[in-house]
């Protein structure tokens, strides 16, 4: 049987503050409509067995997330650190540099079900659904975290809708078609546009249907909290540093940017238990150039990125004109000393290329953006010499055929 972490005290609005009971079953803060995310009493944790290093997944830190017991696992989380030392511009600015995989599976290691890094949130989605007994869920997505829902609403008997673009890659496509072909409680709507315009579907049809909204940041903080162990796998013993310990600069390819807001959530928790100090790495949030609404925000000095068009990108992930969690992305973004930076496609498919021919690594789009984006930041200075440089790369890239082959 489920139970909720006993030291998971409240959800509270990243907003405006307002506290709600951890077993309230609420979308956004009522009073403001931002997100919500969970509180935990770090004192009592403290005195807890919470982190458990002989598990190879994200349940390695059960007890800093909200299920204490009775959680269902897939393996997902605890990925690797790609030591990418060797390359150019790390050998010639004298930095070191890794990169986090959360695509393909590394023996040793866990591996994310659905080869993306959305699984993460999914899979604590999927265990608090199960014990609120919410029987339908429903996404619109740009294309891994339907693939990720699907997944995981199969495996538990939960029923799911998942609306996404006409243009989301084909791979992802049919991995939730042929679910959704054999299990009648899952569905696939494709539909014109963007993840904007999923959503909206999802508001006009299936909300009203009874399915419970686990769009980015519009459940209570799930998917905050999943997202939230690649910061703790960072700050964990690896070999970054023998001790509890954060980098100098991450590179996030950043949509929705709920993984920024999970590992500044996981930074602050570590501080106030006493395993890190104050000190934060630079964050970096890397978008298209195509669909930039952090990045034309920071430049604005605005407190939340305005309106934007969706354009096209090899990238779909970073293909999100606007959340409701920005505000706190560019604030996080400010508060780091880091900044955000837009890859043209041109750029993103070179370093794709580049880093396949290299290494054969199996890096997306997103982060292949996020490679291209070392040069201007050394450029910048917000890379130095000595620094320890974590990218991100959020999934694989055979996820993304046939529209990358032609650059292998």
């Amino acid at each position: 049987m489920t139970e909720l972490n006993p030291h998971f005290s409240h959800l509270a609005c990243t907003f405006c503050g307002a506290q709600y009971p951890k077993d309230h079953l609420i979308n956004l803060c009522p009073h403001d409509q931002r997100p919500v995310q969970a509180v935990y009493d770090t004192t009592g944790i403290q005195a807890t067995q919470w982190y458990h290093p002989e598990r190879k997944d994200l349940w390695r830190f059960a007890g800093l997330l909200p299920m204490a017991s009775g959680f269902t696992s897939h393996g997902e989380g605890y990925t690797p650190l790609l030591d990418h030392s060797s390359h150019a511009l790390a050998k010639k600015h004298g930095f070191q540099l890794f990169i986090k995989d959360e695509g393909k599976g590394h023996k040793d290691f866990g591996q994310n079900p659905t080869l993306s890094f959305k699984d993460r949130g999914m899979a604590v989605v999927i265990n608090m659904a199960k014990h609120f007994g919410v029987a339908k869920l429903a996404v619109p997505t740009q294309g891994n975290a339907g693939d990720s829902l699907a997944f995981y609403a199969n495996e538990m008997g939960i029923g799911a809708v998942v609306i996404m673009p006409d243009d989301t890659p084909a791979p992802i496509q049919g991995n939730v078609a042929a679910l959704a072909f054999h299990n009648p409680d899952i569905k696939l709507e494709m539909i014109k546009g963007t993840i904007k315009e999923a959503g909206l579907l999802m508001k006009e049809k299936y909300l009203p249907q009874g399915y419970f909204n686990v769009a980015t940041f519009q459940e209570p903080g799930w998917r905050i909290e999943g997202k939230k162990t690649m910061g703790l796998e960072l700050a964990e013993p690896n070999r970054l540093s023998e001790q509890w310990a954060l980098p100098n600069v991450i590179l996030y390819p950043t949509g929705g940017g709920t993984g920024i807001l999970g590992m500044w959530k996981a930074f602050d928790e570590l501080e106030a238990m006493g395993m890190i100090d104050s000190q934060r790495p630079k964050i970096i949030a890397v978008q298209s150039a195509a669909t930039p609404p952090v990045k034309n925000a920071i430049d604005k000095d605005l407190f939340e990125p305005e309106p934007t068009p969706a354009g096209e990108t090899l990238a779909v992930g970073l293909n999100v004109a606007g959340g409701v969690g920005h505000f706190k992305v560019v604030d996080i973004v400010r508060q780091s000393g880091g900044t955000s930076i837009a890859i043209s496609e041109a750029d993103i498919a070179k370093h794709l290329s580049e880093i396949w021919q290299d290494k054969h690594w199996w890096v997306c789009p997103e982060g292949a953006a996020c490679l291209a984006a070392l040069k201007p930041l050394i450029d910048m200075n917000m890379i130095k010499p000595k620094d320890q440089v974590v990218v991100f790369n959020t999934g694989s890239f055979e996820k993304y055929l046939p529209e990358v082959r032609h650059l292998l």
